[in-house]
């Protein structure tokens, strides 16, 4: 039985699963989806695989073409180097703006938050606790909207395929440290500049990840 107001969730995971899949290249441009196959895959029925699928539709992730039904959109090296410049932007503004309002309780929060994840070892557990550092960082910047804009721009990030290489994971680290330091002598500029490193520094390691999986021939 499936209980309507766990269906709106239950899409949205769906949709978050198969943009994971198809940005980090596990569903490569022009692959057909399955509706059957996704739902048997997430244990889930047919109906949130269908509404997510819109979704990704609405995103320009997927395309439906007549007798095949839903196959992933073209992706080219560009679009990830795009998405990743508009992430590094705001996100760097977010974290300038930290710099010149945080206050010490803030900053001792956030610094217990990246203590946490350096000690992750769980690839979700990793996953959650970067996201909850950002999330921190960005509410106190006190920015609505340029927050959302992230949050929607962040949603095209393969989180899982991130949190699972440990390359990334130890640049995380030393970049939310220097971060950190940025944050303590309210230095703006040196804050912007982390901040844009690690989203340039995460689209090289996709892109170079694409590339060897031959995604661009």
């Amino acid at each position: 039985m499936v209980i309507p107001s766990e269906r709106p969730q239950l899409s949205e995971e769906v949709a978050a699963t198969l943009r994971g899949r198809i940005m980090s290249g596990d569903l490569r441009p022009g692959a057909r989806i399955r509706l059957e196959e996704v739902a048997a895959q997430l244990g889930v029925s047919i109906t949130p695989v269908r509404e997510a699928l819109l979704t990704l539709r609405g995103e320009d992730m997927v395309e439906l073409e007549p007798r095949k039904g839903y196959v992933v959109s073209p992706l080219s090296k560009q679009d990830v180097l795009d998405v990743f410049q508009l992430q590094g932007d705001i996100a760097a503004e977010l974290a300038g703006r930290v710099a010149e309002r945080i206050t010490g309780p803030q900053l001792a929060e956030i610094t217990l938050k990246n203590k946490a994840l350096a000690r992750a070892k769980r690839t979700d557990e990793i996953e959650r606790l970067e996201f909850e550092f950002h999330r921190a960082i960005n509410l106190i910047a006190d920015a609505r909207k340029l927050s959302w804009f992230l949050h929607t721009a962040t949603r095209y990030t393969p989180a899982r395929f991130y949190a699972a290489d440990p390359g990334w994971r130890a640049g995380m680290v030393e970049d939310h440290e220097a971060l950190l330091v940025a944050f303590g002598s309210a230095d703006g500029a040196a804050a912007r500049t982390v901040m844009t490193r690690h989203f340039t520094d995460g689209a090289q390691l996709l892109v170079k990840h694409l590339d060897d999986l031959g995604l661009w021939e």
